[in-house]
């Protein structure tokens, strides 16, 4: 969708500028307009611009329908108006990029705000159905087993999208988890462990390496985990120590989301 937009250079006058997609645009006659020159001087320009191969026609120019003309007129994007403008005039060429690139700024800062603010409304609406359908699940007239299973996979399915949605728009709260929870002892683990890594390799699924532990690394992991700061546990949840535990070896720049996407897929599960 474009948008129209005034520019008025500091020395008069105003220039009618078309801003769409990421890009503001002009025609020929507006960009003689714009640096004071003859619509011929300017044509000269733009030939020899994509002629020179210092920008690409294909991709700097584009045909659109405006109002009173029975035929699509050719608009030059901004990276062709530079490039005149430093041909022609460079002082005015300055000051329309200094112009151009913020108001690219604030329109790409304002859509992603209302992209985002958008995808917070729809998030909503899409949470209150996920309830209405978990609601149906528990109705004493769906009894069929088949239909219970069916409405129990919509709603999980629903949600894993919305948290992998708001993940990736880095919009991920930390829940509200299940108080508590007690770590097992290193010897637990390791049975656990152990136990696990039978299965797996009993099915053909791991490998002898499957399990091996790295000096003292579980250890501590436990270790960490059930200490306190200021008398309070560091990981009063259920849901973040085995978050913690699952992304132990995360990159230290991604862990904090990968934990808060955990947390939050632990507590949709209750």
């Amino acid at each position: 969708m474009s948008e129209i937009i005034i520019y008025e250079p500091a020395d008069g006058g105003h220039v009618t500028v078309r801003l769409e997609g990421e890009s503001l645009w002009l025609t020929q006659e507006q960009i003689a307009d714009l640096f004071e020159r003859e619509r011929s001087v300017i044509t000269k320009h733009l030939r020899n611009i994509f002629q020179d191969g210092e920008l690409v026609e294909e991709s700097n120019v584009q045909n659109l329908h405006i109002a009173g003309s029975d035929k699509p007129v050719k608009f030059y994007n901004l990276d062709a108006i530079i490039s005149v403008g430093y041909r022609v005039n460079s002082k005015r060429g300055t000051q329309f990029r200094q112009w151009a690139t913020g108001i690219l700024h604030d329109h790409l800062i304002q859509g992603w705000t209302l992209d985002r603010a958008r995808f917070e409304h729809n998030a909503t609406e899409l949470e209150a159905a996920l309830a209405l359908v978990r609601k149906t699940a528990q109705s004493p007239d769906l009894i069929a087993d088949t239909g219970r299973g069916l409405v129990e996979i919509i709603s999980r399915y629903t949600q894993t999208f919305l948290l992998l949605q708001r993940y990736d728009e880095g919009l991920l709260t930390d829940p509200n988890g299940t108080a508590g929870g007690v770590m097992p002892s290193l010897g637990e683990v390791r049975q656990s462990i152990t136990g696990l890594k039978a299965d797996l390799m009993f099915r053909g699924e791991a490998s002898d390496l499957f399990g091996l532990e790295r000096g003292d690394a579980l250890a501590a992991l436990l270790g960490n985990l059930d200490q306190s700061v200021f008398g309070e546990p560091a990981y009063p949840t259920i849901e973040r120590k085995a978050a913690h535990l699952l992304v132990a070896e995360s990159v230290p720049a991604q862990k904090e989301t990968m934990i808060r996407l955990i947390e939050n897929m632990l507590v949709g599960v209750r």
